[in-house]
């Protein structure tokens, strides 16, 4: 076990946990942000954000990143890279096992967030990296001049197909309803893409490929029944996202769908963890959220201190 006792330790380095950290930095708080995968999360996937105030036209996420990271070094904030796995309530600390190793803190911030929800369909795990994909942002450009498929409806959905147009000869956007759920504004930009065709009441079954990778999606449609398939090279799911949280299931309380449950100043069930961002049971799950929610978990986090 380490023998240094931190102030906070913040679980997750996406806007969230870059927020708690530069919150709890800023205060002279000790404090450790350990980061599994990228520091960004999510938005470094993303290609263009255009609903984050203070950047008329939009921001590349990296670059929105960048800033955050650069703006959180100001005030000392550390960052570790390594996964979470373990979280013990040990009375006046807390501990934190990352990666085999044992962390303690009086506090922690859990800023984990969501990871891309998988189909299940046959072909869908098996061929991940030989054609299929859960991100554009990261594998659109080794798929130029070939058709490609998306599959959802929402933000994400509109997003990568939308992005996937500069590399792709074809993209086809399978959708199980007749109606896009993404925002208006993307419906439309998606709907007069002319490198953009719409599958309407369709679901894939299955992922076929040969000695290359993908060759194959084999569809179904759900109001007729009726079998087809599209020759693709490339199937890009995006079809929403679960939390990651499930290796706190035994200590904290979580919802049905395994999101945490806090109050409403992020609070979890156990007394000194709070949790912020898109791991939290909230009902919007966006940047500026994520920024609130952990402005407000740092605050309560830093109040909580002065009480023990």
């Amino acid at each position: 076990m380490d023998d240094q006792l931190y102030d906070v330790i913040i679980i997750g380095g996406g806007p969230a946990g870059l927020t708690a950290g530069l919150y709890t930095s800023r205060a002279k708080l000790n404090t450790l942000l350990v980061e599994q995968m990228l520091v960004g999360g999510q938005v470094m996937t993303t290609t263009k954000v255009e609903n984050y105030p203070g950047f008329p036209g939009g921001i590349d996420g990296p670059d929105l990143v960048g800033r955050f990271h650069e703006h959180c070094q100001e005030f000392g904030l550390q960052i570790s890279n390594g996964e979470a796995q373990k979280l013990v309530d040990a009375g006046d600390h807390k501990v934190v096992t990352v990666d085999g190793k044992e962390l303690r803190a009086k506090a922690v911030i859990i800023t984990t967030g969501a990871e891309p929800r998988k189909l299940g369909i046959p072909g869908e795990e098996k061929l991940t990296g030989r054609g299929v994909s859960y991100c554009a942002t990261c594998d659109g450009a080794f798929f130029r001049e070939v058709p490609v498929a998306v599959v959802g409806g929402g933000d994400t959905a509109a997003e990568e197909a939308l992005f996937l147009t500069r590399f792709a000869s074809k993209v086809y956007l399978i959708h199980r309803r007749d109606q896009l759920r993404a925002t208006k504004t993307l419906q439309e930009r998606v709907l007069a893409n002319d490198k953009i065709e719409v599958l309407w009441d369709t679901i894939p079954e299955e992922v076929l490929a040969d000695q290359r990778g993908v060759n194959e999606l084999r569809l179904a449609n759900k109001k007729t029944g009726e079998k087809s398939s599209l020759a693709v090279e490339g199937v890009f799911f995006a079809i929403g996202v679960i939390p990651k949280a499930r290796f706190l299931a035994e200590v904290l309380q979580l919802n049905n769908e395994g999101y945490i449950v806090t109050d409403e100043e992020c609070r979890t069930s156990m007394p000194g963890v709070f949790a912020a961002g898109d791991v939290r049971s909230k009902i919007l799950k966006q940047i500026a959220t994520a920024v609130g929610d952990g402005a407000v978990a740092a605050i309560a986090t830093e109040k909580y201190l002065d009480e023990i």
